[in-house]
Parts: C-alpha cells; sequence; structure tokens
C-alpha cells in the first residue's frame, strides 16, 4: 500500500508586519524544505471565484500527512513561527492527496 501525498496549504488573511513576515519567510522556507516539503506554489492567486479572496497563500507538498506534521513540529520550523509572531493572521491546513 502506497501512502499518499500530504499538500499543506496556507493563506494569509491579512499581514499586519511585512517584516515579520520576511522574517518568517526567511526561516520557515529552507525549514520545511529540510522537512521533506517541496514548495509547488507561493504567492497571490491569479484568479479567485466563489468566496475565494485574494491573498497570498502558498502550496507545500510532502510525502505524507506524517512527515508535514512532523515538519511543523521541528525546533526550525518552531522558531520560524516565533519569528512571525503576531505578524500576519492565517490560516493553515494540512490534507491527504485523494487517492
Amino acid at each position: 500500500m502506497t501512502v499518499p501525498k500530504a499538500y499543506w496549504i496556507t493563506t494569509y488573511r491579512s499581514i499586519s508586519d511585512p517584516e515579520k513576515v520576511a522574517a518568517y519567510a526567511e526561516l520557515a522556507g529552507p525549514a520545511l524544505s529540510a522537512a521533506g516539503g517541496t514548495f509547488l506554489a507561493r504567492g497571490l492567486p491569479s484568479y479567485a471565484f466563489e468566496s475565494g479572496r485574494m491573498e497570498r497563500t502558498t502550496l507545500i507538498e510532502f510525502d505524507s500527512v506524517d512527515a508535514a506534521l512532523a515538519a511543523h513540529e521541528t525546533p526550525a520550523y518552531q522558531e520560524a513561527l516565533r519569528a512571525l509572531g503576531d505578524g500576519a493572521d492565517r490560516d493553515l491546513r494540512i490534507i491527504e492527496a485523494a487517492s
């Protein structure tokens, strides 16, 4: 049996401190890559439909849900979260790929 991939999806509802977001990104990118994440997309949407909002979004692929959860708990990613602090209101979801 093959374990399905997992996708880490983050949307930024609002950014109150761009410097904190930049500090987070500088730390989070390498931390998540080192934990096995592959960045598939990041930036503003090209289009947003229905109740969609034009907010910054990040999509990262992991080998499994467990790998994505483990990446979130690494000391390096926790350091990135501390750097972000209250710099943004975000929504982070980890979903399993459809089989």
